[in-house]
């Protein structure tokens, strides 16, 4: 007679209930190194945007452009009375902003890739042709018609979130003539960076011109302004829409764009290598106003106004990396599953360390995945640690399951988990679609595989050493 110790270890033992327990701290335990692989996939990514962020403070960083914009200053005079009764004159200077009625930016796109070790970084020289018109500014609109105004002191501001870029000197054309533009926005932004041109609204001899002088009779109703702007930039480059009509036109030598911001663009016309795009964005459409006083802030509206284009890789390999990684417990899950399954129905016993040897190689796939994506990029990356990792897996179920036709099927079923994670990752609007179904599928499969099976005597004529041929 048996001790009753030995029959309830052999019991537990055959006891597929504790089989599965065990299969499934197994998957827990693997988890450790899928959430150390996690780590090093954004531990890789923040180097790549160190880089990113080292080339652009070289070339040129993405670019804001604001603008162009009137600033002209005013000040407001008023008198106080002191303690013994005396008159006390008091004044504040501050500005006041003016956009143009319409404006027009066309430019040209020409892109490159700067290396730096195994990263690429994306960069761009802009050539761009602005020009448009502005109204007399309106300074009774902003109920300030009581301050003295300084006419011949006012500014066209252009904003640059990277001034340093810029690529050579240029002037603007102001109502036909020329004016050098300077460092520095003028008044446009706090401590932002940017060009300024002086311009005379006064149209008097600036020998003559008193800060609160009005315009003079000979002073045109509208200003016209033209002027020519090349600056390098990197990843993206933005607008504000300043005018109350605003035109953006550009073209690129760059066929992978991703038009971002507030607006998309009204017409685009993209082709293997290069694009057009062009934005026509009304007045109506933005949320701040034709003028306002530097004392509004007003700048948080102007930046959730701004669109533009990105040119980044379409296939970025740390996100697909970490997008397959979120997957890895439902895989080895289902790998898992898989094995048992053939050990059910074969009769056969896979030891768990045979299992934890499995499942290390379902892990190593995601490091081969990144290492490997960094030098061949994703797609190719993916196919030759997923055919590695396959081959390795179905071998090594060759000798834990003593057969190589059952090795087969588990190799089968390991590659088409492997093609089913791939058409997620490129299928991310889907994702949840594909994977509800995939799941429906695998449940349906793994119920018609266990139909027959008696789940009361499974594992009483199993062998408990190593799995030998039936």
């Amino acid at each position: 007679m048996a001790d009753p110790l030995e029959r309830l270890s052999t019991s537990l033992f055959q006891s597929q209930i504790l089989r599965l327990f065990s299969i499934g701290l197994l998957a827990l335990v693997l988890l450790i190194p899928i959430g150390m692989i996690s780590g090093l996939i954004s531990e890789r990514q923040a180097r790549r945007e160190s880089t990113v962020e080292e080339i652009a403070s070289k070339w040129g960083r993405t670019q804001h452009l604001s603008g162009p914009a009137l600033v002209v200053p005013y000040t407001i005079r008023w008198a106080e009375t002191g303690s013994g009764g005396q008159t006390i004159p008091r004044s504040e200077t501050h500005t006041a902003v003016f956009l143009p009625d319409t404006v027009s930016l066309r430019g040209t796109i020409h892109s490159e890739t700067r290396q730096r070790g195994i990263f690429s970084v994306p960069v761009y020289r802009l050539d761009l042709r602005v020009e448009g018109e502005f109204a007399k500014p309106d300074f009774a609109a902003l109920g300030l018609d009581k301050a003295e105004i300084a006419w011949d002191r006012a500014h066209l501001a252009v904003g640059l979130s990277d001034a340093r870029a810029i690529q050579q000197e240029t002037d603007v054309r102001w109502n036909g003539a020329p004016v050098p533009f300077l460092p520095g926005n003028g008044g446009l932004a706090e401590a932002s960076p940017g060009i300024h041109a002086v311009v005379d609204l006064s149209t008097e001899e600036p020998a003559s011109a008193t800060p609160a002088q009005p315009p003079s009779a000979k002073a045109p109703d509208r200003f016209r302004f033209e002027f020519p702007l090349a600056l390098n930039g990197s990843v993206a480059v933005y607008f504000a829409p300043f005018g109350k009509q605003t035109e953006v036109l550009l073209s690129a030598d760059s066929g992978n764009p991703t038009f971002q911001g507030n607006w998309l663009p009204t017409d685009r016309k993209i082709t293997a290598n290069t694009f057009e795009a062009r934005w026509s964005i009304p007045f109506l459409g933005r949320n701040f106003p034709q003028a306002w006083k530097s004392t509004t802030p007003m700048q948080e509206s102007i930046d959730a106004a701004r669109f533009g284009v990105g040119f980044i890789d379409p296939v970025d390999h740390y996100r697909m990396a970490e997008r397959s990684v979120k997957y890895a417990s439902l895989f080895i899950l289902l790998t898992f599953a898989t094995i048992w399954l053939v050990e059910i129905l074969a009769g056969l016993r896979v030891h768990p360390i045979q299992y934890l040897m499995l499942g290390g190689a379902l892990c190593l796939f995601y490091l081969l995945e990144l290492s490997l994506a960094e030098h061949i990029g994703f797609p190719a990356a993916y196919a030759l640690a997923s055919l590695s990792i396959i081959a390795m897996i179905t071998a090594y179920s060759a000798v834990a399951l003593g057969s190589r036709p059952r090795a087969l099927v588990v190799g089968t079923g390991v590659a088409l988990l492997y093609g089913y994670l791939y058409v997620l990752l490129n299928n991310e609007d889907y994702a949840l679609l594909i994977g509800s179904l995939g799941l429906f599928a695998i449940l349906a499969a793994i119920m018609y595989a266990t139909r027959k099976i008696d789940w009361y005597t499974v594992g009483r004529g199993a062998t408990l050493g190593a799995a030998t041929e039936p």
